[in-house]
């Protein structure tokens, strides 16, 4: 729904399924008990993923034409959107797939392009709308030496710059600004806010130029400014907060490069203290193993005495250096409801969210709002609600705390 500070959705990746058949049911299923829940009155948006499967489907005129029916009767609209999963993101193995393919693939550049016609058709007039995206690849794939590391970032930012001469296009023919949000996550190519910025400046920008000048006949400073306005930032909470990254410092230099953040992801991980006590740690230990499932990775961050962090590529991996003590705190990748801080043995990281929607409060920096919560089985039984139920929960929280003074 439309807000005082944005645009305010839920990602649909919640859902499962590849076909297009069962997103739209999944979506015909509880998109009018959520808006009932939180937008009764005025059309709300939906933050849209689509696996590729599903795109080749729904960028049909006939698929088209009946969705976008159904959203006009459903009062809906499509604003956002997350390609960032290709394939399944349920029920099967993930982990590091979920960056495949990645971005030196022609496959991934594709399956962008074709989430980008299908938004330029449904995004209502007057709105910007932008497409989340894998921060290039999986790191590990590719960091065994320099040379493959190198040419893996230029084959991916060569492809990027694609995908902003296309959106420059649709610009000028539609008059619908359009972009791609890339989000930065552990273990990703670009892992955090000044890795994102530093590849932004030193080589989206240059090779960018000199190829938006070649084809499009633009000056450097027209190139730059397309760049800047169809290649943002997605600033998933939950992965700025895994990393102990400072949100006010972040978006400070994010301002300062002119580099824009095309969406806030409001998603929230674990965490816990670790005390001395070797006995209360295995304790804590014990508590995070019980989070640990084989779908998706969960990295843990460990923050040293140093002021270092120590990554480990998923759960697992942490569990012998939990004794460590030179290690203060773990933070581990979950999606976890946002609405809940107190885990127990653990908490959330919901404690970044609130900090990041004053930010927004204070100075709308995006007008792209969206939940993004999908781990629901770590909730006690008696707080599990219905899918609907629980979103409408989450979204009423973010809501709530928009509205502070």
């Amino acid at each position: 729904m439309i807000t005082a500070y944005g645009q305010l959705t839920y990602c649909t990746n919640i859902h499962g399924g590849e076909a297009w058949d069962q997103h739209f049911e999944s979506l015909k299923t509880h998109f009018p008990k959520i808006k009932q829940a939180v937008s009764p009155t005025q059309p709300m948006g939906i933050g849209l993923r689509l696996a590729n499967l599903a795109s080749t489907i729904l960028i049909q005129p006939d698929q088209l034409v009946e969705f976008k029916d159904w959203l006009t009767q459903a009062g809906g609209y499509i604003f956002t959107m997350n390609g960032f999963p290709f394939g399944a993101f349920h029920d099967t193995r993930v982990k590091e797939q979920v960056h495949t393919p990645d971005w030196t693939t022609a496959e991934r550049l594709l399956y962008t392009k074709r989430l980008f016609t299908i938004l330029s058709k449904l995004l209502p007039q007057g709105m910007d709308g932008g497409i989340s995206t894998s921060p290039l690849g999986y790191r590990h794939q590719y960091n065994a030496d320099q040379t493959t590391w190198l040419d893996m970032r230029k084959r991916a930012t060569l492809h990027l710059i694609d995908v902003a001469i296309y959106l420059h296009q649709i610009c000028q023919e539609q008059g619908k600004e359009l972009h791609l949000d890339i989000e930065p996550e552990p273990d990703g190519v670009l892992e955090t806010g000044p890795e994102f910025i530093e590849w932004f400046t030193q080589e989206l920008i240059p090779l960018g130029v000199v190829h938006l000048s070649e084809q499009l006949g633009m000056t450097p400073d027209e190139a730059e400014a397309a760049l800047k306005r169809h290649i943002r930032l997605c600033y998933d909470v939950c992965h700025f907060a895994l990393g102990y990254e400072h949100h006010p410092v972040v978006v400070a230099e994010l301002d300062r490069q002119g580099i824009r953040i095309g969406k806030f992801q409001i998603s929230a991980a674990i965490k816990a203290h670790l005390p001395e006590d070797t006995a209360r740690r295995a304790e804590i230990g014990a508590a995070f193993r019980k989070f640990d499932e084989p779908t998706y990775l969960h990295q843990v961050l460990a923050r040293q005495k140093n002021g270092n962090v120590r990554r480990f590529r998923d759960l697992p991996d942490a569990q012998a250096a939990l004794q460590d003590p030179d290690t203060l705190e773990w933070r581990s990748h979950f999606h976890v409801p946002v609405f809940l801080e107190d885990m127990g043995l653990l908490q959330s990281t919901q404690s970044d969210i609130r900090e990041v929607l004053t930010l927004q409060r204070e100075r709308p920096v995006t007008t792209h709002l969206e939940v993004e919560t999908y781990t629901w089985g770590v909730l006690r039984p008696e707080l599990q609600l219905p899918i609907a139920d629980s979103i409408s929960r989450e979204l009423q929280w973010v809501l709530k705390e928009l509205e502070k003074k």
